[in-house]
Order: C-alpha cells, then sequence, then structure tokens
C-alpha cells in the first residue's frame, strides 16, 4: 500500500500523511492537478469524487463532492493558494456547501501537497495545518485519518495504466476492514457494453451463472432507483446442489459508471449486504470494482468461505464471451 505512515501533532496542530509510490514526481504531479485522475482516488472506497470545477491557478478554486453509496453528497473546496510545479501546491481545503462557500462552524484547513523523487519513484507529503487543536480534533474524528489512508492507496491504479494493474490477475479479492471487500476484474470491452450487461436480463442471463453446472431461472430487473431485482439460479442434470437466489433494491445508478444495490439471500432473514458497482474505460479494457459492504465481520467470512471468488472468476470469463459477441 502506498501509505507509509500519518501522524498528527497536538502541539503542532497538524496532520501529516506520506506516502510512497513506484511513479516518478512528474506523473504524481499530473494525478494531483487533473480532475479527472483526482476523480478517481480522491474519496475512501464508497465515497467516490466528482470535481464539477477546477481552476488550477493561484486564487483560483476547484469544488467537489463525494457521493455515499446512498446518494448523500458531501461537498468540499479548494483555494489555491502556492503552486510550484511539479514540486508541490498549497490549498485552503473547507468544508462547503453546493456554491463552495465555507459550511460555518467547521474547519478550515491550509494543506501543502509536496511531492519528492525517491530512488524508486516518488514520495508525497501531505500535511494539514489547524487552527486550533479542537479543529484537529474534530476532523479526526470524522475519520480524516482512516479516510485519506483508504482514499490515496486506490492511486496506484491510476498510476499505473488499466492494463498494467489489472490485466491477467483475474478476479481478485482484498478485505479492507471487517465489513468490506472489494472485488476487482479487469475486463476486455468498453463501459457501455459492459453496464448493459449489468442492467439487462437478455445479457446477465448469459453470463451470471457462477460454476459450471447451473442456470439462472429467474433473471428480474428494474434497474432505476427505488426498483428491485431477483435472481434465481438453480443446477442441471446430475450437478449437486439446491436452487437459491438473491433479491434487492437499486439504491443509486449513474450510468455508466457507478450502481449500488442491496442483496438479500431469498427466503432467509439473513442481513442485506451493500454492493457498489463502479466501471473505469481505459484502452478498450473496463476495470469492474465491487465495493461490498457487510453487516459484520462474521457474515463477510462466511460469504467468503463459500468460494464466492473463484465462481465470479467463472462468470466474469463468460462475460467478456458476451461482450466480444454483442459488440
Amino acid at each position: 500500500m502506498p501509505v507509509t505512515d500519518v501522524q498528527t501533532d497536538a502541539e503542532a496542530l497538524t496532520m501529516t500523511l506520506t506516502a510512497e509510490f513506484d511513479a516518478p514526481v512528474e506523473r504524481l504531479w499530473r494525478a494531483f492537478t487533473d480532475p479527472r485522475q483526482l476523480e478517481r482516488f480522491w474519496g475512501p472506497p464508497g465515497w467516490p469524487a466528482t470535481f464539477p470545477e477546477f481552476d488550477f491557478t493561484v486564487g483560483g478554486h476547484a469544488r467537489y463532492f463525494m457521493t455515499s453509496p446512498r446518494g448523500e453528497k458531501s461537498w468540499g473546496s479548494w483555494e489555491f493558494l502556492e503552486i510550484d510545479a511539479p514540486r508541490g501546491f498549497t490549498v485552503l481545503d473547507a468544508f462547503a456547501n453546493e456554491e463552495g462557500a465555507p459550511l460555518e462552524g467547521m474547519p478550515v484547513m491550509r494543506v501543502v501537497f509536496a511531492f519528492e523523487p525517491t530512488a524508486t519513484g516518488s514520495r508525497m507529503v501531505n500535511t494539514s495545518y489547524f487552527a486550533s487543536a479542537d479543529a484537529l480534533e474534530q476532523v479526526v474524528a470524522f475519520g480524516a485519518v482512516e479516510g485519506s489512508t483508504m482514499a490515496i492507496n486506490q492511486l496506484d491504479r491510476v498510476l499505473q495504466s488499466l492494463r498494467e494493474y489489472a490485466e491477467g490477475k483475474g478476479t481478485q479479492t482484498e478485505i479492507l476492514d471487517d465489513t468490506h471487500v472489494r472485488i476487482t476484474r479487469l475486463v476486455e470491452g468498453p463501459r457501455e457494453l459492459v453496464w448493459r450487461a449489468h442492467q439487462e436480463p437478455e445479457l446477465l442471463e448469459q453470463w451470471m451463472l457462477g460454476p459450471d453446472g447451473w442456470r439462472m431461472s429467474v433473471c428480474e430487473v428494474d434497474p432505476a432507483v427505488g426498483g428491485r431485482y431477483r435472481y434465481e439460479w438453480e443446477p442441471v442434470g446430475d450437478t449437486p446442489g439446491e436452487a437459491f437466489g438473491f433479491d434487492g433494491e437499486t439504491l443509486l445508478s449513474e450510468a455508466p459508471r457507478r450502481a449500488v444495490t442491496t442483496e438479500h439471500m431469498t427466503g432467509t432473514d439473513y442481513p442485506s449486504t451493500l454492493n457498489d458497482l463502479s466501471l473505469e474505460e481505459e484502452d478498450g479494457v473496463t476495470l469492474l470494482t465491487i465495493l461490498i459492504e457487510y453487516p459484520d465481520k462474521q457474515t463477510r467470512d462466511m460469504v467468503l468461505a463459500t468460494g464466492m471468488t473463484e465462481g465470479m472468476e467463472a462468470s466474469y470469463r463468460r462475460l467478456e464471451g458476451v461482450l466480444e459477441r454483442v459488440g
């Protein structure tokens, strides 16, 4: 993981994050000064950022919002105070309203982004300066240490091309914490088609089958926000196992970039999970990421023990075949 250290200093009124990257300073600079690249990592998993305004000049402003899996938006703003390409820049960072005005009673921080070369690539030292100990404590209580660490740890996938990052690795499962798991899979095909394959029943029925020997017997999908879906599978021939299914509701839909749904095992009293699907396209391939939120660690471990990753990989191999035929 890129983040090597996060320190808070109550006397100096600072929070300092240090991260190391296998990329030159110039590449790191571009990732932080191009809003489209910033959107790919600024914001922890489950809260991706959007920058509708980005005036990268001294005295200019940037506005951004992070969107939760349930659609809530948290706004922030930057005022650019200093720019020293490619060594770093300084901003005033504020919790803001939709127009970019700082929220009354919320901390405003001076944040220095400093980039320096290393023997293997580059280092970022990100230092936030606070006006008071109360302001520092308030931001830390909001989860700034954990959130900023998880956000910056996503930067590797931006500094590399998607093919360099994920090609040939198959379906990867990463445990983020007790209740969150991230699934990634590089899919050969454009994002628009990958999105359609997750929304249209006639396509879903061709690939979302899990291991060989199973068929999808029910596929009902209303992909609109508030709409519901129901999937059921049954074994074919002599394949062992009993029919089962899942149902849920669409909480967020931002075609063709992101969809968030609940998932409940039909006919059981098991708690639902939250499945946050996001799609990124580059050079004809799409990186598919699913952030799964479980109700607790026990449920997380129980689901992972079912061979979920292997079943998903079998389905994604079929998906690529479907995309080739449709495309």
